[in-house]
């Protein structure tokens, strides 16, 4: 099988070969048109939506588990684990593989439905109001259950505890989130907020921490801010994955920090994320509160903490050091790790087509993923443009109002004039 880290079959000629007696003059080839924000939107959206589906069916394995049931790394779109998940796995009868979107893209796709409706910045009561009411009252198609029922349907556990605590139990918005199991459910989902608030990493950051505390807690709502800030940072003109690696550190707090300087330590000694799934493993360990079996976590997993992180965040920003930003290198090895790499390889996903836009991901994925999981990609994307656009002029708006009202409390003579 290809290794994961290799070039595209159809790269160009080494430069060192002899031309062809036939072949017209060389010529540089132009540079690509700069990055326009719709195309980091679409970058970033599609990009999740592939990397959550190639992660789907190898969720919760090890490394050698993937190698043993596929005879090599998984390079592309595969089929599901099991052929049937239904006995499978009773309490979660959801189909993956063939590339079938999870839950994290459904919360996605909604969250970008609140923009479009409250066409402005959203806060915990926005989940109240908007996002909830999505999730219970409207069927729509689910890829793993290859039928239609209402979002909640798909939801995880923990992710039904957002639904139970804020409209069944009536909890403060702000509130709700606190006492729910601590992961990556709320930051998986968080990509919108980093693109709405776009090259302003410290805007996002605060948004999805407010955002997300109808849902989580702890290292889980921290995952979910430096998550959207990674996006943010992504969409600034020359991003690097170093410099959305930076802007995590610069925001990040507690146990999430140090766990992605610790596995950001490790990837600086690797180019091949294959040799790097050990060591990153083991750099993420003693932050990571599920422990070395994910489906069965120790008797500590998932309960607040200032010492620990979620897994995901960190391996995802890991990886895009490794893969030096490249989709196909990046999301690949996120997915050969294994353990939740649905969401690993989603947030990935997201931050590394934020960095390239919609040319990173290769399109025969994106295609697959659109046809098997009957979802359009590319409409969340033009509809998240359009608001983030909108939210913009409004923030401009509302940033020369406040200048021109400080600017006459500072200067007593504009007071007089006006």
């Amino acid at each position: 099988m290809t290794p994961i880290d290799a070039p595209p079959s159809d790269a160009p000629p080494s430069a060192d070969a002899p031309p062809s007696a036939d072949a017209p003059p060389s010529r540089t080839p132009a540079a690509p048109p700069p990055l326009t924000l719709a195309d980091r939107v679409t970058g970033a959206l599609v990009g999740a939506a592939v990397g959550d589906a190639l992660g789907g069916p190898v969720e919760g394995h090890s490394p050698d588990r993937i190698v043993a049931r596929h005879g090599g790394r998984v390079t592309g779109v595969v089929g599901p684990w099991d052929d049937d998940r239904r006995p499978a796995r009773s309490l979660a009868p959801f189909r993956t593989g063939d590339g079938r979107v999870t839950d994290g893209t459904l919360m996605t796709h909604a969250l970008i439905r609140v923009y479009g409706t409250v066409r402005d910045h959203l806060d915990a009561y926005a989940v109240a109001d908007h996002l909830v009411p999505d999730l219970i009252t409207t069927p729509r198609w689910i890829p793993g259950l290859e039928a239609e029922a209402l979002p909640l349907t798909r939801l995880s556990l923990a992710g039904k505890w957002l639904v139970t605590r804020v409209h069944y139990g009536h909890t403060d918005p702000r509130e709700a989130g606190t006492g729910n199991a601590v992961d990556c459910g709320a930051a998986v989902y968080m990509a919108p907020v980093g693109l709405v608030n776009a090259a302003d990493p410290p805007a996002a950051y605060a948004e999805a921490i407010d955002l997300a505390g109808a849902h989580q807690s702890s290292y889980g709502r921290e995952a979910a801010g430096v998550f959207a800030a990674a996006v943010a940072a992504a969409c600034l003109p020359g991003a690097t994955p170093a410099s959305v690696v930076a802007a995590c550190l610069t925001l990040a707090k507690d146990g999430t920090r140090a766990a992605i300087e610790a596995v950001c330590a490790v990837a600086a000694r690797h180019r091949c994320t294959e040799s790097a799934l050990r060591g990153l493993r083991e750099a993420v360990a003693p932050f990571d509160t599920v422990g070395p079996r994910h489906h069965s976590p120790s008797l500590g997993a998932r309960r607040p903490s200032r010492l620990h992180s979620v897994e995901e965040l960190p391996i995802a920003l890991g990886m895009l050091l490794i893969g030096a930003g490249d989709y196909r290198r990046t999301v690949l090895g996120c997915v050969n790790y294994g353990r939740n790499c649905a969401s690993t390889a989603a947030m990935c996903g997201a931050i590394a087509g934020a960095l390239g836009g919609e040319r990173a991901v290769p399109d025969e994925w994106a295609r697959r993923v659109a046809e098997a999981s009957r979802l359009d990609l590319h409409a969340p994307a033009k509809e998240l443009t359009e608001s983030a656009e909108e939210i913009f002029h409004r923030d401009t708006r509302r940033r020369r109002a406040r200048e021109s009202a400080f600017a006459e409390l500072t200067d007593p003579q504009l007071a007089i004039v006006r």
